[in-house]
């Protein structure tokens, strides 16, 4: 299991309180071998401990803020791409079959689509296929992650961080 990608799951997802009391044990996790290099791992304390600085309500109004009241913030990565487009629809149903044809289980109530599910889903793989799956939403996330910068939000270095993983693929390829 690919514990940065489960990382960022957790720290992308709403900052509910189990998440909050919980922020130490991940902080912690981050120093294991082998699960973040070191500038990740700088960008994923310092995140960690923006985090840790607000009080609850205020962390959860400005995740709201950010991701549910924007449209170009959504963690719907097809959104980005395809807007409310038709299209939209057969691109979430192909992805809820591929989980399905893996034998993951994703969460029910969520669109397949969702970047915390995605990351969760990518903690599953070994490092070469994470970023190859995780290369086929680059351009969405480029997007989520540029529409964020713009804004100043903290996210922003996050979305910049799953962005260079997915993009090492095609340098590699590239090379």
């Amino acid at each position: 299991m690919l514990k940065i990608y489960k990382i960022l799951s957790v720290l992308l997802d709403y900052p509910d309180d189990e998440l909050l009391l919980n922020l130490e044990q991940v902080k912690s996790t981050l120093d294991e071998p082998q699960c973040a290099n070191n500038q990740e791992r700088k960008i994923l304390h310092e995140h960690i401990e923006w985090m840790q600085s607000q009080q609850a309500l205020e962390l959860q109004g400005q995740y709201v803020n950010t991701f549910d009241m924007a449209d170009e913030h959504s963690m719907h990565l097809t959104h980005h791409l395809l807007g409310d487009d038709r299209e939209r629809g057969p691109a979430l149903v192909d992805l809820q079959e591929f989980y399905k044809s893996t034998g993951w289980q994703a969460v029910e109530n969520e669109l397949p689509d969702y970047l915390p599910m995605i990351l969760e889903y990518a903690s599953t793989l070994d490092e070469m296929g994470a970023r190859v799956f995780l290369r086929d939403a680059v351009d969405a996330i480029s997007i989520l992650a540029n529409n964020l910068g713009k804004n100043a939000s903290p996210y922003a270095k996050l979305m910049r961080l799953i962005e260079n993983r997915a993009n090492v693929l095609g340098a590699v390829a590239n090379s």
